[in-house]
């Protein structure tokens, strides 16, 4: 990266991703380089490019080299484009004048073709008179040109051709001639270079990247940025930097309307933190967040659950058993829940979706539910993690409160997470377990950590009915809680009995 161009000087890419990527976008009258393997959106972002200018009321011109004006125009109306604002010049509809005189040359065939092509693209440059160019692929320029050399020097008399005439260049290049490798030797012509990826993983849909190589005079967000090619164009999601999106905050504690409950956490979790709610499946992780929930809710905030796991139609339903209706603030606009199928979604998306939510529907409260499930479906997506950690200083930076929900190993549960360990990035964490007394299996609640400050070190239990959730008394003959195998060695009158019309 080099120093900041005044943005103001720069002209819109014509992808909003990828312009918040360049910080406004490119520096006029340069020539860029914009490659990627077959498949990765190459020519999909280059129409988008050419269609900003279009809007800008500038000439506009898309040189191809390898693919019809008809496979052109079948690309853009599967976005329902409409092209006939650019200037479309096929070079195969130039085979007859390319093929003129050959015969009684003295050069090579090749080295007629290639200056022939340069010569026909400069000609119909000067009859167009563009502020945008792009050239569809270099490939085709490099096999015609046989020698690197050689096609070195047709780049950069083109690169100088075009620099006086204030024109702003893209070209594409498939790579195709260069064994799918970057060509270090065309980035160093180029005042910058983007890089499309197109990534297959062993399940699930495949996943596209982009990453800005170099941008002279643009200090851009550097690093990988998922996007997606969707009806419409491309959808470029700017990686999450947490330290760009902070607001000022008062991060006083958040309650459930369960006094017992928030004296755990010391009157309940400050905004702008997260918990973690871990224990094994069935003791009641989703009931606790939903009392924060609809409490939240309650207080006239929106809040949003982000459902990995379980049915949307199953939460509520089990909801309304224990008195909360969720359905009644969802109709009230203050309950939004999304169902996420994560074999769809890169974490770039998802990141997005959480800004989206929170920035334009002002969600105070997001719950992810969960991450395990999340985890499980993108094996291949090694810094999971680091993706977390950075969404949740965002979440954190914004003042919302934050839910994870992490089930731990085996039914009854076991000190391990399933090979997911995130309550290092987590300010609270509290810990479900099941534990025997009376011949009935019970639940236990505790808190064992909260950054947020003070909190209780009791173990308490917990009774889910059909009247919602209640936490007891501290458990004091309770023991063996840390060692995933818990026991209450007591009597049986400290424990809480059944509600009379609880059942």
């Amino acid at each position: 990266m080099a120093c900041m161009t005044d943005a103001a000087k720069r002209i819109p890419f014509g992808n909003d991703g990828l312009d918040a990527v360049l910080g406004g976008g490119l520096t006029p009258g340069r020539v860029y380089l914009l490659e990627g393997t077959p498949g990765s959106g190459k020519t999909t972002l280059a129409m988008q490019f050419l269609m900003a200018g279009v809007r800008r009321g500038e000439s506009t011109l898309y040189v191809t080299l390898s693919e019809t004006i008809q496979e052109l125009t079948a690309v853009a109306e599967s976005h329902g484009w409409d092209l006939s604002g650019i200037q479309l010049f096929d070079l195969s509809l130039a085979e007859q004048v390319l093929g003129r005189g050959r015969e009684q040359s003295v050069l090579h065939p090749w080295e007629v073709e290639l200056g022939e092509t340069i010569d026909l693209i400069i000609e119909q440059v000067e009859r167009s008179s563009p502020k945008r160019v792009v050239f569809d692929s270099l490939s085709e320029m490099r096999l015609l040109a046989h020698d690197p050399l050689r096609f070195r020097r047709q780049l950069l008399a083109l690169k100088q051709y075009f620099a006086g005439r204030g024109i702003t260049v893209l070209f594409v290049d498939d790579l195709a001639g260069s064994a799918g490798r970057e060509d270090k030797q065309l980035h160093s012509l180029c005042h910058g270079v983007i890089t499309l990826e197109r990534l297959t993983l062993e399940f699930g849909a495949a996943r596209r990247r982009l990453q800005v190589q170099k941008m002279r005079g643009i200090d851009f967000v550097a690093g990988y940025h998922d996007l997606v090619i969707r009806t419409g164009g491309i959808e470029v999601f700017p990686r999450l930097i947490a330290l760009r999106h902070h607001l000022p905050f008062v991060g006083e504690p958040v309650g459930s309307g369960v006094p017992e409950l928030d004296r755990l956490l010391g009157g309940g979790p400050l905004r702008g933190t997260s918990t973690l709610i871990t224990g094994p499946a069935g003791v009641g992780k989703t009931t606790i967040t939903l009392q924060y929930i609809m409490a939240a809710c309650r207080r006239g905030e929106r809040c949003v659950i982000y459902e990995f796991d379980e049915r949307v139609g199953t939460m509520i339903v089990r909801a309304r058993a224990m008195g909360l209706d969720l359905h009644e603030q969802m109709e009230a606009g203050r309950l939004m829940i999304r169902q996420v199928d994560p074999a769809e979604l890169s974490p770039g998306e998802f990141s997005a979706i959480v800004r989206r939510d929170v920035e334009l529907q002002e969600c105070r409260m997001v719950v992810i539910d969960s991450l395990s499930g999340y985890l499980s479906a993108m094996p291949q997506e090694q810094q999971l993690i680091l993706q977390i950690h950075e969404l949740l200083s965002y979440l954190n930076q914004r003042g919302v409160v934050t839910f994870l929900l992490n089930p731990q190993a085996g039914l009854m549960g076991t000190t391990s997470t399933g090979g997911l360990n995130v309550s290092h990035i987590a300010d609270a964490v509290i810990l479900l377990r099941f534990f025997e007394a009376g011949g009935r299996i019970r639940k236990a609640v505790s808190v064992i950590k909260n950054r947020g400050g003070s909190h209780e070190d009791a173990i308490r239990e917990l009774r889910i009915d059909a009247q919602g959730l209640r936490v007891g008394t501290p458990l004091t003959e309770f023991r063996g809680v840390l060692s995933g195998t818990p026991e209450y060695v007591g009597a049986g009158d400290p424990l809480m009995q059944d509600r009379d019309s609880g059942g």
